[in-house]
């Protein structure tokens, strides 16, 4: 199948592996690019540039297919080495980044004068254009089903992607709700270019978390995630668990007056004890509304390959076939 954000990436797939904390590691973008995906490493999981340096050399020696490197720009007293991740990703002859949180403009120079194509993560219409306008190739425009942060406007997929095809003129793709054929044949449909999963991803078997959690994903339904963190405007969706509970309560008790520090130990340093040691009550961990389709823990590859399959057969046999029942009505009409 070719989009223009297969063209793009020289990808064989229009799937992209978002980048996500404690998921996004070597092993994880490596069997997303060997199955002819984009796999992405998450730069801020490394902690400092030079384990980013290293984690870029150990997915070189995995795959030799294109993967990229996440990098979120995050507002923060002490933030990140940005500089020195960017010298990372560029020294590391990296060619493709996904960047989120804030705007990228700042970055862009460099990200372009190195030939690197730039993909950045958009929760709005608004959003969309303005990272358009500083330059960046692509975007993926989350709706409001994503797991992590849907932003404010709570707009979904279903009214989101359409709006974007009907403005943007760089190509997008589809994320939140994404898990199977299905969805890359209605996010297609409805303008996209190719889709890009999170959630799912994680329920493989090749994802470097612990079983806890992939088996937590096959038992949950699209009931059980939670949006934590509103009343600090920083939404996030996560999967329920008695941490993420407990800090609800708080949100309820506290109410307006609530602050970060209130809720720093149902969210702080989770991302470790969740995905490294399987502790599943720690706190709250960015899960997607999608846990609902997801029913198994197959090999990435085995999960690329069934999902381009049911894409295929949908577009060539049931879309087809409903043109071909509408053509021989017309034709008996006539």
């Amino acid at each position: 199948m070719k989009t223009r954000i297969t063209e793009l990436f020289g990808i064989e797939h229009p799937i992209i592996q978002g980048g996500m904390h404690y998921v996004g590691f070597a092993e994880m973008a490596a069997a997303v690019s060997n199955a002819g995906g984009l796999g992405l490493i998450t730069g801020l999981t490394q902690g400092t540039p030079e384990n980013l340096t290293k984690e870029i050399a150990r997915c070189r020696e995995m795959t030799d297919k294109p993967f990229g490197v996440n990098l979120t720009f995050l507002p923060s007293v002490n933030p990140p080495d940005y500089p020195g991740f960017m010298d990372a990703i560029i020294k590391g002859g990296i060619k493709i980044v996904e960047t989120a949180g804030n705007n990228p403009q700042k970055y862009m120079p460099a990200l372009k004068a190195a030939g690197i194509k730039v993909i950045h993560k958009c929760t709005s219409v608004r959003h969309s254009l303005k990272a358009e306008t500083v330059g960046v190739d692509a975007v993926s425009v989350d709706g409001f089903e994503c797991g992590g942060h849907p932003g404010e406007d709570d707009v979904p997929n279903f009214i989101l992607l359409p709006r974007a095809g009907e403005e943007l003129t760089i190509p997008f793709v589809a994320s939140g709700g994404m898990a199977d054929g299905r969805s890359l044949v209605a996010a297609l449909a409805m303008g996209a270019e190719g889709m890009n999963m999170g959630t799912r991803f994680i329920a493989t078997q090749d994802a470097p978390v612990h079983q806890h959690v992939k088996d937590a994903l096959v038992a949950a339904s699209e009931l059980d995630t939670r949006l934590i963190m509103r009343p600090l405007r920083n939404t996030e969706r996560v999967l329920t668990n008695a941490g993420v509970e407990r800090l609800l309560e708080k949100e309820r008790t506290l109410g307006a007056a609530i602050t970060f520090a209130d809720i720093a130990p149902e969210v702080a340093g989770v991302y470790p004890l969740i995905f490294r040691d399987g502790q599943m009550d720690a706190g709250g961990w960015s899960c997607g509304m999608v846990a609902g389709l997801i029913h198994d823990i197959p090999t990435v590859k085995d999960l690329i390959d069934r999902i381009m399959a049911e894409a295929e057969s949908l577009i060539a046999e049931r879309l087809a076939g409903f043109l071909g029942q509408r053509a021989g009505a017309r034709l008996e009409t006539a």
